[in-house]
Protein backbone atom coordinates (compact mmCIF):
# COMPACT_ATOMS: atom_id res chain seq x y z
CA UNK A 1 0.00 0.00 0.00
CA UNK A 2 1.32 3.44 -0.96
CA UNK A 3 1.97 5.97 2.14
CA UNK A 4 0.98 9.65 1.34
CA UNK A 5 4.42 10.45 1.23
CA UNK A 6 5.06 8.23 -2.18
CA UNK A 7 1.73 9.19 -3.35
CA UNK A 8 2.48 13.09 -3.12
CA UNK A 9 6.13 12.29 -4.30
CA UNK A 10 4.30 10.67 -7.46
CA UNK A 11 2.13 13.34 -7.95
CA UNK A 12 5.29 15.81 -7.82
CA UNK A 13 6.73 13.87 -10.39
CA UNK A 14 4.05 13.59 -12.69
CA UNK A 15 3.53 16.70 -12.48
CA UNK A 16 7.37 18.81 -13.17
CA UNK A 17 6.98 15.86 -16.10
CA UNK A 18 3.56 17.76 -17.61
CA UNK A 19 4.82 21.00 -17.04
CA UNK A 20 7.37 20.88 -19.81
CA UNK A 21 4.16 21.57 -21.84
CA UNK A 22 4.32 18.33 -24.02
CA UNK A 23 1.78 19.35 -26.64
CA UNK A 24 4.06 22.69 -27.72
CA UNK A 25 6.36 20.42 -30.08
CA UNK A 26 9.61 19.17 -30.33
CA UNK A 27 11.24 21.96 -32.79
CA UNK A 28 9.04 25.05 -30.96
CA UNK A 29 10.97 25.22 -28.00
CA UNK A 30 8.50 22.65 -25.75
CA UNK A 31 8.95 18.65 -25.38
CA UNK A 32 8.17 16.57 -27.58
CA UNK A 33 5.92 13.72 -25.95
CA UNK A 34 7.97 11.18 -26.75
CA UNK A 35 10.49 13.01 -24.95
CA UNK A 36 8.47 13.44 -22.08
CA UNK A 37 7.32 9.93 -21.81
CA UNK A 38 11.60 9.13 -22.51
CA UNK A 39 12.01 10.81 -19.08
CA UNK A 40 8.89 9.45 -17.05
CA UNK A 41 10.16 6.04 -18.13
CA UNK A 42 13.32 6.83 -17.30
CA UNK A 43 12.08 8.17 -13.91
CA UNK A 44 10.28 5.33 -13.00
CA UNK A 45 13.85 2.79 -14.07
CA UNK A 46 15.42 4.92 -11.79
CA UNK A 47 12.95 4.36 -8.88
CA UNK A 48 13.04 0.89 -9.55
CA UNK A 49 16.98 0.91 -9.08
CA UNK A 50 16.94 2.45 -6.06
CA UNK A 51 14.33 -0.01 -4.78
CA UNK A 52 17.11 -2.38 -6.03
CA UNK A 53 19.85 -1.04 -3.66
CA UNK A 54 17.81 -0.18 -0.77
CA UNK A 55 16.81 -4.42 -0.77
CA UNK A 56 20.33 -5.05 -1.18
CA UNK A 57 21.63 -2.85 1.44
CA UNK A 58 18.95 -4.22 4.17
CA UNK A 59 20.41 -7.74 2.78
CA UNK A 60 23.65 -6.87 3.49
CA UNK A 61 22.15 -4.89 6.88
CA UNK A 62 22.79 -1.77 6.19
CA UNK A 63 19.50 -0.31 5.86
CA UNK A 64 16.51 0.21 7.81
CA UNK A 65 13.74 -2.25 6.72
CA UNK A 66 11.30 0.76 6.82
CA UNK A 67 13.53 2.62 4.24
CA UNK A 68 13.28 -0.89 1.74
CA UNK A 69 9.79 -0.57 2.23
CA UNK A 70 9.48 3.05 1.15
CA UNK A 71 11.55 2.37 -1.75
CA UNK A 72 9.12 -0.03 -2.88
CA UNK A 73 6.00 1.20 -2.44
CA UNK A 74 7.18 4.58 -4.54
CA UNK A 75 8.25 2.07 -7.38
CA UNK A 76 4.73 0.66 -7.27
CA UNK A 77 3.05 4.22 -7.73
CA UNK A 78 5.49 4.99 -10.34
CA UNK A 79 4.70 1.77 -11.99
CA UNK A 80 0.97 2.24 -11.59
CA UNK A 81 0.84 5.71 -12.82
CA UNK A 82 3.37 4.20 -15.82
CA UNK A 83 0.48 1.67 -16.45
CA UNK A 84 -2.40 3.88 -16.45
CA UNK A 85 -0.79 6.24 -19.11
CA UNK A 86 -0.14 3.38 -21.10
CA UNK A 87 -4.09 1.97 -21.18
CA UNK A 88 -4.74 5.71 -21.85
CA UNK A 89 -2.60 6.05 -25.01
CA UNK A 90 -3.73 2.18 -26.04
CA UNK A 91 -7.56 3.17 -25.51
CA UNK A 92 -7.15 6.82 -27.51
CA UNK A 93 -5.20 4.67 -30.36
CA UNK A 94 -7.95 2.14 -30.78
CA UNK A 95 -10.82 5.11 -30.70
CA UNK A 96 -8.18 6.70 -33.11
CA UNK A 97 -8.60 3.92 -34.88
CA UNK A 98 -12.72 2.90 -34.59
CA UNK A 99 -13.02 6.42 -36.62
CA UNK A 100 -14.39 6.31 -40.19
CA UNK A 101 -12.47 7.52 -43.13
Amino acid sequence: MATPISAASAYANIAKLTSASPLAGGEEGGSSFASVLKQAIGAVAETGQKSDAQTRAVATGKANMVDVVTAVSETEVAIDAVVAVRDKIIAAYQDIMKMPI
